[in-house]
Order: structure tokens, then C-alpha cells, then sequence
């Protein structure tokens, strides 16, 4: 015997994920009322369709700021998304404020790997090969690759850990704004200041 679906279980789901009501009916529907695996259907659906959104074309969007305490450190923001009805939505401007507040934090130097000097990375390279020297030659390869992994991960805002929850990562976060919104969302460009640097 299935179990009754009920409109409270649905609100939950929906409360929870930000899905659509008839998508968390459905999720609720297929799992015969079990909430995790609910979740999960809900998840993967939604980066699915996150994916598709994300080549489209983000037009508008805004320009935001973050000053820390004290005035010592300041980031702007520019966060784009596809309509300037997004770009006025509370979710939306409180997700940029995030991300600025992450900026002043984690002090990023890039937005993503495309974004990173090959001449540095170069250099990192050649910094990691002389750690390990002495090495296997078979792993000395895959030891620097591993380190030129986490320093990229380090340095690029999309892949750093968001500093309020460090579980998700700003891509994570943007990919949840995607879902939401139902537009693509992208980080264009940030400048970070800071007294004395």
C-alpha cells in the first residue's frame, strides 16, 4: 500500500528545495513519500536544468558592494544574470552581498581557472616539482598535479568553499540561484581593495 501524499509533505519538500509544488509531488509520488530520496530527485533535476541555463546569455544583473568594519577592506561586484527583473529580486541582491562578503574574506584572485595566469601557474608548477624532488619519477606527476589543483581551487572565487557555509561552494551557491531564479547567473568580475596593499 503507498502512502497518502499529503499537501504538507509537498509544502515541506518544497520549503526545503525550492522546487516547484508539482515537481516535489512528483519527487514525493515516485519515492512513495520518502523525503531524502525526494531530495535527491529534486537535486539532480536541478542541476540538470541549471546546466542547460548556464549557456545562456546573462546580460543584465548588477554592480554591489561590500565594505568590511572598520573600513579596511572593499569589494565590488559584478554579478550578471539574463533580466533586470532578477537583477531587482531580493534573493538575487542578497546572493551578490554574499558573495562580495565572501570576496572580502577569502580574498579570491580570480574568478575561474580560465582566468588564472598561465605564467603563474608555471611558476607554481616549477615550486611544487622542487618539493618533491627525489621522488618516484611514476608519481611526481600526479603529486604536482594534485598540488596545482588545490592551489588553483585556493585562488579561484567559483571553486573556493563560501566562507557562511563552507560545505557548498560559490559555484554551488550560483547553481542554487540558477534553480531558483530559473536564469543564469554569473560572477563577471570583482575588484578587491584593501588599505595598505
Amino acid at each position: 500500500m503507498s502512502l497518502q501524499i499529503t499537501a504538507k509533505m509537498v509544502s515541506d519538500l518544497r520549503a526545503e528545495t525550492g522546487a516547484g509544488l508539482m515537481d516535489c509531488k512528483k519527487a514525493l509520488v515516485e519515492t512513495d513519500g520518502n523525503v531524502e530520496e525526494a531530495m535527491t530527485i529534486l537535486r539532480k533535476k536541478g542541476i540538470a536544468t541549471a546546466e542547460k541555463k548556464s549557456g545562456r546569455n546573462a546580460g543584465d544583473g548588477l554592480i554591489d558592494y561590500y565594505i568590511h568594519h572598520g573600513g579596511k577592506v572593499g569589494v565590488l561586484l559584478e554579478l550578471n544574470c539574463e533580466s533586470d527583473f532578477v537583477a531587482r529580486n531580493e534573493y538575487f541582491q542578497g546572493l551578490s552581498r554574499d558573495i562580495c562578503m565572501h570576496i572580502a574574506a577569502a580574498s579570491p584572485a580570480c574568478v575561474s581557472r580560465e582566468d588564472v595566469d598561465p605564467e603563474l601557474v608555471k611558476k607554481e608548477r616549477e615550486i611544487a616539482a622542487a618539493q618533491v624532488a627525489g621522488k618516484p619519477a611514476n608519481i611526481i606527476d600526479k603529486i604536482v598535479d594534485g598540488k596545482i589543483d588545490k592551489f588553483l581551487s585556493g585562488i579561484c572565487l567559483l571553486e573556493q568553499n563560501f566562507v557562511k557555509n563552507p560545505d557548498v561552494t560559490i559555484q554551488d551557491l550560483l547553481t542554487e540561484g540558477i534553480q531558483k531564479m530559473g536564469e543564469n547567473i554569473q560572477v563577471k568580475r570583482f575588484a578587491r581593495f584593501q588599505v595598505g596593499e
